[in-house]
């Protein structure tokens, strides 16, 4: 048996009333996150402990590292679920993408080829941490007009919008919904991303909460970062949250 039930740590932080994890990395072999069943048996059991009843996870398609398709992930989800049914975990597991918004996401969008989506029409998407692409505003707008809602992925890490907040706004008024990390929350990837986080939410412009979970230690950020809930009632209290409609 594996070793996560001889040495799992019960959580200190609950967050049961999100219901969902809609962005995760726990697919076994897939991309940067779990490197292998045993592990993805861990971060999902640990996920479970946080409260989560259902995740979804969005493995990365970047053409230029992950070529990961309908094949590779429904493999990987497959995969999946037979761990957590052979060590009898209860706990729905699903698998949308993240999707890079690079030359190949453009063929996918130009080319019609259906996306996999975190459920309906919602399809989660990122890009660089360093700068915006070129046209990202018409990109979002051919998908919306391929009827698709876009997600932006963890929007307060794209520091480059720190000196021009009111771009959040503008792309939320534009229809796109915006997807902050917990781990942000945490203060795990430092204050600028904070900071740019509870710009984000104070403004009521978050619609979801995602893990972003891709090992251990974020894991055990998750389970004991202080303060982290009081940012999450926050959160909650803007009434925008769409977690447990998922």
């Amino acid at each position: 048996m594996f070793s996560i039930f001889r040495r799992r740590k019960i959580a200190e932080n609950d967050l049961g009333i999100l219901k969902t994890d809609m962005h995760s990395h726990v697919l076994p072999g897939i991309d940067d996150g779990s490197p292998d069943s045993e592990t993805s048996l861990e971060l999902i059991q640990g996920l479970k402990d946080l409260g989560y009843s259902k995740l979804i996870a969005s493995p990365h398609i970047l053409w230029d590292m992950f070529k990961n398709d309908d094949r590779t992930i429904g493999y990987a989800l497959e995969e999946g679920r037979k761990v957590l049914q052979e060590h009898h975990v209860e706990v729905e597991l699903n698998a949308a993408a993240e999707y890079y918004m690079d030359e190949h996401f453009d063929d996918l969008v130009r080319t019609e080829t259906p996306l996999r989506c975190i459920k309906d029409n919602l399809v989660l998407v990122e890009f660089s941490f360093v700068s915006p692409p070129l046209g990202l505003k018409e990109k979002l707008f051919d998908l919306q007009v391929r009827g698709y809602q876009p997600i932006i992925a963890h929007p307060e890490r794209y520091l480059y919008f720190a000196e021009n907040k009111s771009w959040y706004d503008e792309i939320v008024h534009a229809g796109c919904y915006l997807q902050i990390n917990l781990l942000s929350l945490a203060g795990y990837y430092g204050k600028g991303a904070l900071e740019l986080a509870k710009y984000i939410y104070k403004k009521k412009l978050v619609h979801f909460l995602g893990t972003d979970l891709h090992h251990h230690r974020h894991l055990h950020a998750l389970r004991h970062a202080p303060g982290l809930m009081d940012h999450v009632k926050e959160v909650l209290d803007t009434g925008k949250i769409k977690n447990m409609e998922l």
